[in-house]
């Protein structure tokens, strides 16, 4: 699963930051989730720490606790959603 995510901090400053399979995996160890759960709707706090887990993967300065980056934040938005396994379309006869 990878989501795209538009952080917006308390100042002003905004960035985009993509998740990977390492950053969902650590989302789920956390909280006792699975990601399919996030179907169902997902929490403020689940997409801030995908976002801090991104940062740290691709070398954004972050606080070292979660919670002091949360304090920075004055927003997050999804940008864009890919699903885990995407698969073509069926072959029928009208293809």
């Amino acid at each position: 699963m990878k989501i795209k995510l538009q952080v917006t901090e308390a100042g002003g400053n905004a960035y985009e930051v993509t998740t990977n399979l390492f950053t969902v995996v650590a989302m789920e160890r956390k909280f006792k989730i699975r990601a399919s759960d996030l179907a169902q709707g997902i929490a403020l706090e689940h997409l801030a720490f995908l976002a801090f887990e991104s940062c740290k993967q691709q070398n954004i300065p972050v606080p070292i606790s979660f919670d002091d980056y949360l304090k920075k934040l004055d927003g997050i938005d999804i940008v864009s959603e890919e699903p885990v396994n995407p698969s073509d379309g069926a072959v029928t006869p009208d293809n």
